[in-house]
Protein backbone atom coordinates (compact mmCIF):
# COMPACT_ATOMS: atom_id res chain seq x y z
CA UNK A 1 0.00 0.00 0.00
CA UNK A 2 1.56 2.96 -1.15
CA UNK A 3 1.88 5.95 1.21
CA UNK A 4 0.67 9.81 0.42
CA UNK A 5 3.79 11.93 -0.12
CA UNK A 6 3.56 15.66 0.76
CA UNK A 7 5.71 18.19 -0.44
CA UNK A 8 7.24 21.37 1.11
CA UNK A 9 4.87 23.66 -0.35
CA UNK A 10 1.60 21.63 1.76
CA UNK A 11 4.08 21.21 5.06
CA UNK A 12 5.09 23.66 8.25
CA UNK A 13 8.67 25.32 8.49
CA UNK A 14 10.50 21.82 10.47
CA UNK A 15 14.44 21.78 10.12
CA UNK A 16 16.31 18.51 11.68
CA UNK A 17 19.72 19.72 13.46
CA UNK A 18 22.01 16.70 13.01
CA UNK A 19 24.76 16.13 15.40
CA UNK A 20 27.25 13.97 14.51
CA UNK A 21 29.78 11.62 16.43
CA UNK A 22 32.34 13.81 16.49
CA UNK A 23 29.93 16.97 17.18
CA UNK A 24 29.56 18.48 13.95
CA UNK A 25 26.29 20.24 13.53
CA UNK A 26 24.69 20.71 10.13
CA UNK A 27 20.60 21.43 9.15
CA UNK A 28 18.16 19.98 6.95
CA UNK A 29 14.77 21.34 6.14
CA UNK A 30 12.09 18.29 6.46
CA UNK A 31 10.97 18.98 2.49
CA UNK A 32 8.24 16.09 2.27
CA UNK A 33 6.32 13.45 4.27
CA UNK A 34 7.04 10.79 4.66
CA UNK A 35 10.59 11.90 5.81
CA UNK A 36 13.33 8.98 5.66
CA UNK A 37 15.80 8.69 8.51
CA UNK A 38 18.42 5.48 7.62
CA UNK A 39 21.60 4.72 6.43
CA UNK A 40 22.95 4.60 2.99
CA UNK A 41 20.90 6.07 0.40
CA UNK A 42 19.90 2.89 -1.51
CA UNK A 43 16.44 2.44 0.62
CA UNK A 44 15.36 6.36 -0.37
CA UNK A 45 16.63 7.98 2.74
CA UNK A 46 16.39 11.98 2.57
CA UNK A 47 18.85 12.37 5.95
CA UNK A 48 21.24 9.68 5.65
CA UNK A 49 23.50 8.27 8.31
CA UNK A 50 26.96 6.77 8.65
CA UNK A 51 27.07 4.41 11.31
CA UNK A 52 26.63 0.70 10.58
CA UNK A 53 24.64 0.39 13.84
CA UNK A 54 21.52 2.13 12.92
CA UNK A 55 19.29 0.20 10.36
CA UNK A 56 18.77 1.06 6.47
CA UNK A 57 14.90 1.74 7.11
CA UNK A 58 15.26 3.41 10.70
CA UNK A 59 12.51 5.93 11.02
CA UNK A 60 10.67 8.51 9.18
CA UNK A 61 8.46 12.07 9.92
CA UNK A 62 4.94 11.77 9.02
CA UNK A 63 3.16 15.30 9.11
CA UNK A 64 -0.44 14.16 9.77
CA UNK A 65 -2.33 17.18 8.97
CA UNK A 66 -1.60 18.97 12.56
CA UNK A 67 2.02 17.82 13.88
CA UNK A 68 5.12 15.96 12.89
CA UNK A 69 5.18 12.44 14.17
CA UNK A 70 8.05 10.23 14.35
CA UNK A 71 7.58 6.87 13.35
CA UNK A 72 10.29 3.32 13.98
CA UNK A 73 10.40 1.75 11.02
CA UNK A 74 12.66 -1.08 11.86
CA UNK A 75 15.48 0.62 14.11
CA UNK A 76 16.78 -2.30 16.44
CA UNK A 77 18.16 -1.19 19.42
CA UNK A 78 15.00 1.24 18.61
CA UNK A 79 13.87 4.96 18.66
CA UNK A 80 13.98 7.29 21.72
CA UNK A 81 12.60 10.99 22.14
CA UNK A 82 14.38 13.19 24.62
CA UNK A 83 15.32 9.83 26.30
CA UNK A 84 11.87 7.75 26.30
CA UNK A 85 10.87 4.84 24.01
CA UNK A 86 9.38 6.02 21.00
CA UNK A 87 7.19 4.46 18.22
CA UNK A 88 4.65 7.01 16.84
CA UNK A 89 5.17 10.23 19.05
CA UNK A 90 4.35 13.69 18.54
CA UNK A 91 7.18 15.88 18.14
CA UNK A 92 7.70 19.26 19.58
CA UNK A 93 10.40 22.12 18.97
CA UNK A 94 13.40 20.84 20.91
CA UNK A 95 13.04 17.83 20.76
CA UNK A 96 15.95 15.14 20.63
CA UNK A 97 15.66 12.21 18.91
CA UNK A 98 18.62 9.23 19.37
CA UNK A 99 18.72 5.10 18.61
CA UNK A 100 19.74 3.75 21.77
CA UNK A 101 23.59 4.11 20.78
CA UNK A 102 25.21 6.54 23.24
CA UNK A 103 28.08 7.42 20.55
CA UNK A 104 26.02 7.66 17.86
CA UNK A 105 23.97 10.94 15.73
CA UNK A 106 21.55 12.54 17.82
CA UNK A 107 18.56 14.39 15.61
CA UNK A 108 17.42 18.25 17.26
CA UNK A 109 13.91 18.47 15.68
CA UNK A 110 13.01 22.20 14.94
CA UNK A 111 9.73 23.51 14.54
CA UNK A 112 7.31 26.37 15.44
CA UNK A 113 10.23 28.69 15.73
CA UNK A 114 9.90 32.11 14.11
CA UNK A 115 13.50 32.75 13.02
CA UNK A 116 13.59 29.33 11.49
CA UNK A 117 12.11 29.85 7.93
CA UNK A 118 14.13 33.15 7.22
CA UNK A 119 17.28 31.45 9.14
CA UNK A 120 16.68 28.35 6.15
CA UNK A 121 16.35 30.55 3.55
CA UNK A 122 18.86 32.88 4.52
CA UNK A 123 21.16 29.57 4.45
CA UNK A 124 20.30 28.60 0.99
CA UNK A 125 20.77 32.33 -0.20
CA UNK A 126 24.33 32.33 1.32
CA UNK A 127 25.39 29.14 0.37
CA UNK A 128 24.46 29.62 -3.42
CA UNK A 129 26.28 32.78 -2.95
CA UNK A 130 29.92 31.68 -2.41
CA UNK A 131 30.84 28.17 -1.53
CA UNK A 132 34.03 26.26 -0.70
CA UNK A 133 35.73 24.97 2.87
CA UNK A 134 36.01 28.44 4.37
CA UNK A 135 32.29 29.72 2.98
CA UNK A 136 31.18 26.13 4.50
CA UNK A 137 32.71 26.94 8.30
CA UNK A 138 31.44 30.41 8.40
CA UNK A 139 27.94 29.00 7.37
CA UNK A 140 28.47 26.56 10.30
CA UNK A 141 29.44 29.12 12.37
CA UNK A 142 26.13 31.17 11.15
CA UNK A 143 24.16 28.22 12.37
CA UNK A 144 25.55 27.37 15.80
CA UNK A 145 25.44 30.95 16.70
CA UNK A 146 21.61 31.22 15.74
CA UNK A 147 20.72 28.14 17.18
CA UNK A 148 22.39 29.51 20.42
CA UNK A 149 20.88 32.56 20.09
CA UNK A 150 17.21 30.66 19.75
CA UNK A 151 18.05 28.56 22.79
CA UNK A 152 16.57 28.07 26.17
CA UNK A 153 20.49 29.15 27.72
CA UNK A 154 20.28 32.60 30.06
CA UNK A 155 20.52 35.41 28.10
CA UNK A 156 23.56 37.15 29.18
CA UNK A 157 24.88 33.19 28.57
CA UNK A 158 23.36 33.62 24.86
CA UNK A 159 24.87 37.44 24.18
CA UNK A 160 28.00 36.34 24.92
CA UNK A 161 28.38 32.86 22.59
CA UNK A 162 26.78 35.56 20.08
CA UNK A 163 29.79 37.85 20.25
CA UNK A 164 32.25 34.95 20.65
CA UNK A 165 30.79 33.97 17.49
CA UNK A 166 31.26 36.87 16.20
CA UNK A 167 34.36 37.42 16.38
CA UNK A 168 35.44 34.06 15.17
CA UNK A 169 33.41 35.20 11.86
CA UNK A 170 35.41 38.28 11.83
CA UNK A 171 39.10 37.19 13.20
CA UNK A 172 38.55 40.03 15.21
CA UNK A 173 40.81 40.52 18.53
CA UNK A 174 37.86 42.02 20.78
CA UNK A 175 34.31 42.09 20.75
CA UNK A 176 31.53 44.03 22.35
CA UNK A 177 27.65 43.69 22.92
CA UNK A 178 26.43 47.23 24.04
CA UNK A 179 22.95 48.15 24.77
CA UNK A 180 21.53 52.02 25.02
CA UNK A 181 20.25 53.35 28.76
CA UNK A 182 17.47 54.72 29.46
CA UNK A 183 19.11 58.16 28.47
CA UNK A 184 20.10 56.65 25.28
CA UNK A 185 23.98 56.51 25.85
CA UNK A 186 25.46 53.21 25.02
CA UNK A 187 26.73 50.76 28.12
CA UNK A 188 28.45 47.51 27.51
CA UNK A 189 26.84 44.92 28.34
CA UNK A 190 28.65 42.19 27.00
CA UNK A 191 32.81 42.12 26.35
CA UNK A 192 34.85 39.36 24.86
CA UNK A 193 37.84 38.63 23.55
CA UNK A 194 39.43 35.97 20.98
CA UNK A 195 39.52 32.73 22.06
CA UNK A 196 36.29 33.09 24.61
CA UNK A 197 37.84 34.80 27.25
CA UNK A 198 36.79 37.71 28.51
CA UNK A 199 38.90 40.86 28.35
CA UNK A 200 41.73 41.64 31.58
CA UNK A 201 41.26 45.45 30.08
CA UNK A 202 38.91 47.51 29.49
CA UNK A 203 37.91 48.21 26.31
CA UNK A 204 36.88 51.43 24.99
CA UNK A 205 34.87 51.17 21.68
CA UNK A 206 35.98 54.12 18.99
CA UNK A 207 32.82 56.41 19.50
CA UNK A 208 33.36 57.86 16.18
CA UNK A 209 32.62 54.72 14.49
CA UNK A 210 29.95 53.95 17.36
CA UNK A 211 27.99 57.40 16.26
CA UNK A 212 28.69 56.66 12.80
CA UNK A 213 26.96 53.73 12.83
CA UNK A 214 23.99 54.71 14.78
CA UNK A 215 23.39 57.97 13.15
CA UNK A 216 23.20 56.63 9.79
CA UNK A 217 21.59 53.28 10.86
CA UNK A 218 23.90 51.48 8.60
CA UNK A 219 26.90 49.20 9.65
CA UNK A 220 30.55 50.44 9.68
CA UNK A 221 32.84 47.75 8.40
CA UNK A 222 36.39 49.17 8.05
CA UNK A 223 38.45 46.39 6.70
CA UNK A 224 42.00 48.95 6.99
CA UNK A 225 41.99 52.15 8.99
CA UNK A 226 44.80 53.45 7.56
CA UNK A 227 42.68 53.81 4.11
CA UNK A 228 39.34 55.17 6.61
CA UNK A 229 38.16 58.51 6.42
CA UNK A 230 39.96 61.52 8.41
CA UNK A 231 37.46 61.35 11.24
CA UNK A 232 38.21 57.55 11.85
CA UNK A 233 41.39 57.64 11.44
CA UNK A 234 41.91 60.60 14.12
CA UNK A 235 39.75 59.22 17.09
CA UNK A 236 41.58 58.89 19.73
CA UNK A 237 40.59 55.51 20.88
CA UNK A 238 42.10 54.07 17.29
CA UNK A 239 44.75 56.14 18.06
CA UNK A 240 45.51 55.27 21.52
CA UNK A 241 44.88 51.14 20.84
CA UNK A 242 46.37 50.89 17.37
CA UNK A 243 43.59 49.59 15.63
CA UNK A 244 43.20 48.57 12.30
CA UNK A 245 39.95 46.95 11.91
CA UNK A 246 36.86 47.93 13.21
CA UNK A 247 33.24 46.44 12.66
CA UNK A 248 29.94 48.30 13.95
CA UNK A 249 26.46 46.58 13.04
CA UNK A 250 23.65 48.55 15.18
CA UNK A 251 20.96 46.11 15.95
CA UNK A 252 17.80 48.17 15.54
CA UNK A 253 13.79 46.78 15.99
CA UNK A 254 12.06 46.74 12.74
CA UNK A 255 15.00 47.70 10.38
CA UNK A 256 14.44 47.08 6.64
CA UNK A 257 18.30 45.72 5.66
CA UNK A 258 18.12 42.00 4.68
CA UNK A 259 20.59 39.63 5.07
CA UNK A 260 22.44 38.90 1.92
CA UNK A 261 22.71 42.67 0.97
CA UNK A 262 25.96 44.26 1.22
CA UNK A 263 25.92 45.73 4.83
CA UNK A 264 27.89 49.02 3.72
CA UNK A 265 25.03 50.14 1.34
CA UNK A 266 21.94 51.43 2.21
CA UNK A 267 21.04 52.96 5.62
CA UNK A 268 18.01 50.67 7.62
CA UNK A 269 14.58 52.24 8.35
CA UNK A 270 14.42 51.43 12.01
CA UNK A 271 13.51 53.58 14.83
CA UNK A 272 14.48 52.16 17.61
CA UNK A 273 18.12 50.91 18.99
CA UNK A 274 18.28 47.60 20.21
CA UNK A 275 21.89 47.75 20.84
CA UNK A 276 25.38 47.91 18.86
CA UNK A 277 27.43 44.35 18.33
CA UNK A 278 31.08 46.15 17.81
CA UNK A 279 34.54 44.14 16.72
CA UNK A 280 38.31 45.49 16.17
CA UNK A 281 41.63 44.33 15.71
CA UNK A 282 44.99 45.51 15.22
CA UNK A 283 45.36 43.74 12.48
CA UNK A 284 44.03 44.60 9.05
CA UNK A 285 41.43 42.64 7.61
CA UNK A 286 39.53 41.40 4.75
CA UNK A 287 36.24 40.66 4.46
CA UNK A 288 34.31 38.43 1.34
CA UNK A 289 30.89 39.42 0.68
CA UNK A 290 29.87 36.32 1.88
CA UNK A 291 31.27 37.03 5.72
CA UNK A 292 29.26 40.67 5.65
CA UNK A 293 26.02 38.96 4.51
CA UNK A 294 26.46 36.39 7.44
CA UNK A 295 27.31 39.33 9.71
CA UNK A 296 23.85 41.04 8.77
CA UNK A 297 21.97 37.60 9.28
CA UNK A 298 23.85 36.99 13.01
CA UNK A 299 22.79 40.64 13.55
CA UNK A 300 19.20 40.20 12.48
CA UNK A 301 18.79 37.32 14.83
CA UNK A 302 20.39 39.02 17.38
CA UNK A 303 18.30 42.19 17.29
CA UNK A 304 15.29 39.58 17.23
CA UNK A 305 16.86 38.25 20.68
CA UNK A 306 17.09 41.59 21.95
CA UNK A 307 13.77 42.92 20.91
CA UNK A 308 12.05 39.50 22.66
CA UNK A 309 14.22 39.38 25.82
CA UNK A 310 12.94 43.51 25.92
CA UNK A 311 9.22 42.22 25.58
CA UNK A 312 9.55 39.27 27.83
CA UNK A 313 11.10 41.65 30.70
CA UNK A 314 8.25 44.05 29.76
CA UNK A 315 5.68 41.68 30.03
CA UNK A 316 7.24 39.90 33.80
CA UNK A 317 7.37 43.94 34.68
CA UNK A 318 3.87 44.29 34.11
CA UNK A 319 2.96 40.93 35.72
CA UNK A 320 4.82 41.69 38.84
CA UNK A 321 2.99 45.25 38.98
CA UNK A 322 -0.16 43.20 39.24
CA UNK A 323 0.62 41.10 41.63
CA UNK A 324 1.80 43.89 43.88
CA UNK A 325 -1.33 45.95 43.32
CA UNK A 326 -3.53 42.63 44.05
CA UNK A 327 -1.22 42.36 47.48
CA UNK A 328 -1.37 45.49 48.18
CA UNK A 329 -5.70 45.07 47.81
CA UNK A 330 -5.74 41.40 50.01
CA UNK A 331 -3.96 44.02 52.62
CA UNK A 332 -6.29 46.68 52.95
CA UNK A 333 -8.99 44.49 52.38
CA UNK A 334 -7.74 42.25 55.17
CA UNK A 335 -7.14 45.31 57.29
CA UNK A 336 -10.47 47.03 57.27
CA UNK A 337 -12.92 45.87 59.27
CA UNK A 338 -15.45 43.12 58.06
CA UNK A 339 -18.48 43.85 60.12
CA UNK A 340 -18.49 45.79 63.61
CA UNK A 341 -19.37 44.69 66.78
CA UNK A 342 -22.87 46.01 68.65
CA UNK A 343 -22.05 49.10 71.43
CA UNK A 344 -25.04 49.55 73.70
CA UNK A 345 -24.12 53.69 73.67
CA UNK A 346 -23.12 54.12 69.81
CA UNK A 347 -23.39 52.49 66.32
CA UNK A 348 -21.68 52.78 63.42
CA UNK A 349 -20.97 51.88 59.61
CA UNK A 350 -18.57 52.26 56.97
CA UNK A 351 -17.41 51.91 53.49
CA UNK A 352 -14.52 51.62 50.99
CA UNK A 353 -14.36 51.77 47.52
CA UNK A 354 -10.98 50.69 45.70
CA UNK A 355 -10.32 52.95 42.76
CA UNK A 356 -8.75 50.95 39.49
CA UNK A 357 -5.12 51.82 41.75
CA UNK A 358 -4.43 50.52 45.26
CA UNK A 359 -5.08 52.92 47.55
CA UNK A 360 -4.09 53.82 51.53
CA UNK A 361 -6.95 54.63 53.18
CA UNK A 362 -7.75 52.78 56.42
CA UNK A 363 -10.65 52.67 59.41
CA UNK A 364 -11.08 51.17 62.12
CA UNK A 365 -12.88 50.57 65.64
CA UNK A 366 -10.75 49.96 69.03
CA UNK A 367 -12.58 48.58 71.81
CA UNK A 368 -11.15 49.93 74.89
CA UNK A 369 -13.63 48.55 77.91
CA UNK A 370 -17.33 48.66 78.80
CA UNK A 371 -17.25 52.23 78.78
CA UNK A 372 -14.68 53.61 75.99
CA UNK A 373 -13.86 53.01 72.02
CA UNK A 374 -11.75 54.47 69.97
CA UNK A 375 -12.30 55.53 65.95
CA UNK A 376 -9.91 56.62 63.23
CA UNK A 377 -9.68 56.68 59.74
CA UNK A 378 -6.62 57.15 57.87
CA UNK A 379 -5.08 58.39 54.60
CA UNK A 380 -1.91 57.19 53.52
CA UNK A 381 -0.10 59.72 50.93
CA UNK A 382 0.19 57.51 47.33
CA UNK A 383 -1.19 54.25 45.90
CA UNK A 384 0.13 50.82 45.75
CA UNK A 385 2.34 48.11 47.79
CA UNK A 386 3.81 50.85 50.19
CA UNK A 387 0.55 53.02 51.03
CA UNK A 388 -0.72 49.54 51.80
CA UNK A 389 1.98 48.26 53.46
CA UNK A 390 2.07 51.74 55.73
CA UNK A 391 -1.73 51.45 56.85
CA UNK A 392 -0.25 47.88 58.35
CA UNK A 393 2.57 49.85 60.68
CA UNK A 394 -0.99 52.34 61.36
CA UNK A 395 -2.52 49.81 62.69
CA UNK A 396 -0.27 48.33 64.67
CA UNK A 397 1.16 51.71 66.59
CA UNK A 398 -2.85 52.04 66.80
CA UNK A 399 -2.75 48.99 68.90
CA UNK A 400 -0.79 51.09 71.75
CA UNK A 401 -4.19 52.51 72.50
CA UNK A 402 -5.57 49.80 74.11
CA UNK A 403 -2.88 50.06 77.09
CA UNK A 404 -4.31 52.92 78.05
CA UNK A 405 -1.92 55.75 75.92
CA UNK A 406 -3.09 58.90 75.76
CA UNK A 407 -4.22 60.04 72.18
CA UNK A 408 -1.58 63.13 71.93
CA UNK A 409 1.33 60.50 73.27
CA UNK A 410 0.02 57.73 70.68
CA UNK A 411 0.74 60.76 67.75
CA UNK A 412 3.76 61.36 68.81
CA UNK A 413 5.25 57.92 69.35
CA UNK A 414 3.53 57.01 65.63
CA UNK A 415 5.04 60.53 63.78
CA UNK A 416 8.12 59.80 65.21
CA UNK A 417 8.19 56.62 64.02
CA UNK A 418 7.43 57.55 60.57
CA UNK A 419 9.96 60.31 60.59
CA UNK A 420 12.96 58.18 62.20
CA UNK A 421 12.19 55.71 58.51
CA UNK A 422 12.50 58.32 55.97
CA UNK A 423 12.87 56.02 53.36
CA UNK A 424 9.69 55.21 53.67
CA UNK A 425 8.63 58.45 52.04
CA UNK A 426 5.14 58.87 53.29
CA UNK A 427 2.70 60.61 55.57
CA UNK A 428 -0.51 60.13 56.82
CA UNK A 429 -3.79 62.62 57.67
CA UNK A 430 -5.66 60.73 60.02
CA UNK A 431 -8.83 61.47 62.36
CA UNK A 432 -8.99 59.68 65.82
CA UNK A 433 -11.61 59.92 68.26
CA UNK A 434 -12.30 58.39 71.84
CA UNK A 435 -15.91 58.28 72.39
CA UNK A 436 -16.81 56.94 76.16
CA UNK A 437 -20.69 56.34 77.32
CA UNK A 438 -21.37 60.07 78.39
CA UNK A 439 -20.92 61.23 74.94
CA UNK A 440 -17.07 62.49 75.62
CA UNK A 441 -15.56 62.66 72.46
CA UNK A 442 -11.68 63.20 72.85
CA UNK A 443 -10.33 63.98 69.39
CA UNK A 444 -7.25 64.91 67.15
CA UNK A 445 -7.74 66.05 63.52
CA UNK A 446 -3.97 65.23 62.02
CA UNK A 447 -4.22 66.78 58.36
CA UNK A 448 -7.51 65.24 57.66
CA UNK A 449 -10.72 66.77 56.53
CA UNK A 450 -12.40 67.51 58.88
CA UNK A 451 -15.94 65.17 59.49
CA UNK A 452 -19.31 66.36 59.58
CA UNK A 453 -21.39 67.06 63.06
CA UNK A 454 -25.05 66.23 62.09
CA UNK A 455 -27.18 67.32 64.68
CA UNK A 456 -30.69 67.77 64.07
CA UNK A 457 -31.34 69.84 60.77
CA UNK A 458 -27.71 71.38 61.20
CA UNK A 459 -24.60 69.76 59.47
CA UNK A 460 -21.24 71.59 60.38
CA UNK A 461 -18.11 70.62 59.60
CA UNK A 462 -16.79 70.78 63.31
CA UNK A 463 -13.41 69.64 63.56
CA UNK A 464 -10.79 71.29 61.57
CA UNK A 465 -7.27 70.44 61.36
CA UNK A 466 -5.31 71.70 64.12
CA UNK A 467 -2.15 68.84 63.81
CA UNK A 468 -0.04 68.22 60.88
CA UNK A 469 0.03 64.66 59.21
CA UNK A 470 1.71 62.14 61.35
CA UNK A 471 5.22 61.07 59.43
CA UNK A 472 6.06 65.02 58.31
CA UNK A 473 8.05 66.89 60.29
CA UNK A 474 9.47 65.23 62.92
CA UNK A 475 9.58 66.65 66.98
CA UNK A 476 6.20 68.00 66.13
CA UNK A 477 3.49 68.21 69.04
CA UNK A 478 0.51 66.47 69.25
CA UNK A 479 -2.56 68.13 70.96
CA UNK A 480 -6.17 66.22 71.38
CA UNK A 481 -9.10 68.37 71.61
CA UNK A 482 -12.85 67.33 73.15
CA UNK A 483 -16.70 68.05 72.40
CA UNK A 484 -19.73 66.79 74.11
CA UNK A 485 -21.61 64.95 71.60
CA UNK A 486 -25.77 64.82 72.08
CA UNK A 487 -28.14 61.48 71.09
CA UNK A 488 -28.65 61.28 67.76
CA UNK A 489 -25.64 63.10 67.08
CA UNK A 490 -23.84 61.67 63.69
CA UNK A 491 -19.92 61.86 62.84
CA UNK A 492 -19.81 61.19 58.99
CA UNK A 493 -15.71 61.23 58.30
CA UNK A 494 -14.57 60.53 54.67
CA UNK A 495 -11.38 60.73 52.62
CA UNK A 496 -9.98 63.16 50.08
CA UNK A 497 -11.92 60.61 48.00
CA UNK A 498 -15.03 61.74 48.56
CA UNK A 499 -14.47 65.43 48.90
CA UNK A 500 -11.99 65.28 45.72
CA UNK A 501 -13.94 62.87 43.71
CA UNK A 502 -13.77 64.41 40.03
CA UNK A 503 -16.52 64.11 36.95
CA UNK A 504 -16.08 64.08 33.48
CA UNK A 505 -15.33 67.67 33.22
CA UNK A 506 -13.14 67.56 36.39
CA UNK A 507 -15.09 69.71 38.75
CA UNK A 508 -14.61 68.77 41.99
CA UNK A 509 -17.56 66.99 43.89
CA UNK A 510 -16.40 69.49 47.07
CA UNK A 511 -17.45 69.14 50.78
CA UNK A 512 -20.61 71.74 50.46
CA UNK A 513 -22.19 69.14 48.00
CA UNK A 514 -21.50 66.05 50.91
CA UNK A 515 -22.98 68.51 53.02
CA UNK A 516 -26.33 69.02 51.12
CA UNK A 517 -26.45 64.95 50.37
CA UNK A 518 -26.76 64.46 54.18
CA UNK A 519 -28.74 67.31 55.21
CA UNK A 520 -32.17 65.78 56.83
CA UNK A 521 -30.96 62.09 57.48
CA UNK A 522 -29.90 62.71 60.98
CA UNK A 523 -33.30 60.11 61.70
CA UNK A 524 -31.62 57.99 59.29
CA UNK A 525 -30.21 54.49 59.51
CA UNK A 526 -26.78 55.04 59.27
CA UNK A 527 -26.16 52.13 56.32
CA UNK A 528 -28.70 54.82 54.49
CA UNK A 529 -27.02 57.08 55.21
CA UNK A 530 -23.89 55.50 53.80
CA UNK A 531 -25.56 54.55 50.70
CA UNK A 532 -26.72 58.56 50.30
CA UNK A 533 -23.71 59.78 50.51
CA UNK A 534 -21.34 56.98 47.98
CA UNK A 535 -24.66 57.08 45.39
CA UNK A 536 -23.98 61.26 45.19
CA UNK A 537 -20.64 60.89 44.46
CA UNK A 538 -21.60 58.53 42.02
CA UNK A 539 -24.06 60.44 40.07
CA UNK A 540 -21.73 63.61 40.44
CA UNK A 541 -18.87 61.36 38.90
CA UNK A 542 -20.99 59.92 35.95
CA UNK A 543 -18.68 57.45 35.45
CA UNK A 544 -15.31 58.97 35.38
CA UNK A 545 -12.26 57.27 36.56
CA UNK A 546 -10.99 57.77 40.26
CA UNK A 547 -7.91 58.59 41.10
CA UNK A 548 -8.33 57.60 44.58
CA UNK A 549 -10.20 55.26 47.26
CA UNK A 550 -13.80 56.79 48.77
CA UNK A 551 -13.89 56.10 51.77
CA UNK A 552 -16.86 56.36 54.76
CA UNK A 553 -16.93 55.88 58.31
CA UNK A 554 -20.62 57.19 59.85
CA UNK A 555 -20.61 57.15 64.26
CA UNK A 556 -23.50 57.66 65.55
CA UNK A 557 -24.17 58.68 69.28
CA UNK A 558 -26.76 57.32 70.90
CA UNK A 559 -26.97 57.79 74.55
CA UNK A 560 -25.97 56.56 78.05
CA UNK A 561 -27.02 53.13 78.88
CA UNK A 562 -29.73 53.54 81.49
Amino acid sequence: MSETIIMRAELPEAALEVISPDGARSMLRVDRSPFLIGRGAETGNHLQLTDRRISRQCAALIFDGKVFRLEDRGQKRGLFVNGEKAEANPLRDGDSITFGLPDSYEIIFRSSAAALPQLLDRMEHLTASESGAAGLRKLSLLLEATLQLHSHMPLDTILANMVDQAISLTDADRGLLLEPDEKGALRTRVARQRGGASPGENLEPSQTALRAAVDQKRSVVTEDVAFADQDLQAARSIIAQRLRAVVVIPLFVGGSRQAGEDSSVGPGSASRLLGVLYMDSRRPAAFSKLERQILDALALEAGSVLENARLVETERERERLEREINIARDIQRALLPREFKHHTYFEVAGSNQSCLEVGGDYFDIFDLGPDRAAFVLADVSGKGLGAALMTTMLQGALSAVTLGQSPAALFSHINEFLCEHAQVERYATMFFGILNTHGELEFINAGHPSPLLLRGSTVDAAFPAACCPVGLIPDVEFASSKITLQPGDTLVLFSDGVSEAMDPDQKEYGVERLKEAVTGSVAEPLLAVQDTILESVRQFARGARQADDVTVMIVRYKAMPA
